[in-house]
C-alpha cells in the first residue's frame, strides 16, 4: 500500500493508521490525523491480546498501516505485528509520505 492509498483508506475509515515515533517526536510535528500512537517500544504490549496493556484499537479486521520519521521503526513494527498474528500489514514509510501524499496531521 502506497502513502497515497492509506491517505485515501484512512479517509475512508477503512484502515487502522498506527504512528510507532517516540512521544516527544510526537508533540514536536504532530500526528496523521486519524492515527494511533503506539510507540514501538510498548507496541508488543499494546498489540498482545494476552497481555494487560492492550490496546482494544487492535481489535480490528482492515488493513493496518504503519509509519515513522522514515520507515525503519515502522518496518520493524511491522515484523512485531507479524509475529503476533495480525495481517494486511503496510509500511507507508514515515511522517512526510503521508503529507506528500496528501495527508493531514492533527495535534498529539
Amino acid at each position: 500500500m502506497s502513502p497515497t492509498e492509506a491517505v485515501a483508506a484512512a479517509n475512508d475509515r477503512n484502515l487502522t493508521l498506527i504512528d510507532v515515533r517516540e512521544r516527544a517526536e510526537v508533540a514536536m510535528t504532530g500526528k496523521a490525523k486519524g492515527a494511533i500512537h503506539v510507540p514501538l517500544s510498548r507496541l508488543r504490549d499494546m498489540a498482545d491480546p494476552r497481555h494487560p496493556d492492550f490496546d482494544d484499537a487492535f481489535r480490528q479486521t482492515g488493513p493496518i498501516a504503519l509509519y515513522c520519521a522514515s520507515g525503519g521503526r515502522s518496518q520493524t513494527a511491522l515484523g512485531l505485528l507479524q509475529q503476533l498474528g495480525y495481517g494486511d500489514l503496510h509500511n507507508i514509510g514515515g511522517l512526510g509520505h503521508w503529507v506528500q501524499a496528501g495527508g493531514a496531521i492533527e495535534p498529539a
